[in-house]
């Protein structure tokens, strides 16, 4: 009688547990974006490489001296990417021209952080702007107060504009649930038509004017300047708001609450929390902080109130906000960045005929990277992955 034997299985390897990066999230989110910016500069050099015509002109003899247009090429990166630095950082006037350009983008920038930070898309940064800088420059132009009282009364004017225009859309979305990305979209076009209109009247016209220009803001209540550049103490009062968003976010209550409701906002109404009250809250201080950016626009950069007073200062702080993280400190070096970029774009269009838009461009490109941390990883294989990647935006990265 013959004896089976069965064979055993084979044994299953077991999957080796995944390991830790053992770094802190921020410091993940930081090299995401430091290698977002490589990649836009990288972007940058080839749009650089085919617009330049000394390439162009020795393409046509590659096959025969293939080194002439790897010259051409790298020549051509290296003389406006140095353009773009000496713009930016060459000497003290380039450096107070990024600060200054950098000054709205921060607070702007930081008015978008905290609405993320409590669920909220704050795309009307650019009409709270607007609404701060009518009433910081009407302030500035019409009143007439001692040295000292003027400019903080036109800041506090500004502050209020803006709060007013912010808040109108938490009261929205607390008592109607509109949604705050429609309304204040609609409430961009009409703050812009509202400062058209209002630059027609007497009351805003300069006198003897035809075209839509103010009177100048008066002496007393303008930001004092950091010598002859146009830097001025609006950059300070900048620095102070991130410092101030930072302890609302983590060091206070209400704090707590807008993070709690931005992370999960049924679960902090059933802990008891009012979700509409923080959507308020934090449209109105959202509202003040890009207010305080109109006021840095009217009171220190364009001193006459004109149309285009806002530029796009309000569009660019929400990719200001999202190179950011949704963080205090990563939005106001995002904010210097771009206004380096800014800054530096000008001498690299006047040195090397290399178009302004370029900056935007990589700009535009730096975010696009950044809101795809999968994508970055991909390329850079090194970078560990990032904790609760993929959420979505308007909630916030709370680490």
């Amino acid at each position: 009688m013959s004896t089976q034997t069965t064979a055993e299985p084979a044994p299953v390897p077991a999957k080796e547990p995944k390991r830790s990066s053992g770094l802190p999230s921020w410091v993940v989110q930081g090299l995401v974006s430091l290698s977002a910016i490589v990649l836009a500069l990288v972007v940058g050099a080839i749009l650089i490489i085919i617009g330049d015509d000394q390439v162009q002109s020795t393409i046509g003899y590659f096959g025969a001296a293939p080194m002439d247009t790897v010259s051409a090429a790298l020549s051509a990166v290296g003389e406006a990417y140095k353009a773009l630095a000496v713009g930016a950082f060459g000497g003290w006037s380039s450096i107070s021209e990024s600060l200054t350009q950098a000054t709205p983008l921060i607070c702007g920038g930081l008015s978008v952080t905290l609405a993320f930070r409590t669920g909220l898309f704050n795309i009307g940064a650019q009409g709270q702007l607007i609404a701060g800088a009518i009433l910081a420059a009407y302030v500035g132009f019409a009143w007439d107060l001692p040295v000292g009282l003027h400019l903080i009364v036109a800041i506090l004017a500004g502050l209020l504009g803006g709060a007013i225009w912010g808040g109108v859309v938490g009261v929205l979305k607390a008592r109607t649930g509109a949604h705050e990305v429609i309304v204040t979209i609609m409430l961009n076009y009409v703050a812009l038509y509202l400062l058209a209109w209002l630059l027609t009247t007497t009351t805003f016209r300069r006198p003897g004017r035809t075209d839509p220009i103010s009177p100048i803001v008066d002496g007393n209540a303008q930001y004092p300047q950091f010598g002859e550049s146009r830097l001025h103490v609006g950059f300070i009062l900048a620095l102070l708001a991130a410092v101030f968003v930072w302890w609302l976010l983590n060091r206070s209550t209400i704090g707590f609450e807008l993070r709690a409701v931005g992370a999960n906002a049924d679960a902090s109404r059933t802990a008891g929390m009012s979700v509409g009250r923080a959507y308020v809250i934090a449209m109105v201080v959202a509202g003040a902080l890009a207010g305080l950016a109109g006021t840095q626009q009217v009171l220190g950069t364009d001193l006459p109130l004109t149309d285009g007073v806002a530029a796009s200062v309000g569009f660019d702080a929400i990719t200001v906000a999202l190179l950011g993280r949704g963080t205090p400190l990563g939005t106001v070096l995002a904010g210097l960045l771009f206004g380096a970029l800014n800054a530096g774009g000008l001498q690299m269009q006047l040195i090397t005929q290399t178009p302004l838009t370029l900056t935007t461009v990589l700009q535009a490109v730096i975010v696009l990277f950044v809101a795809a941390p999968a994508l970055v990883r991909s390329i850079f294989r090194f970078l560990p992955k990032e904790r609760g990647a993929g959420a979505v935006l308007a909630k916030g990265w709370n680490g």
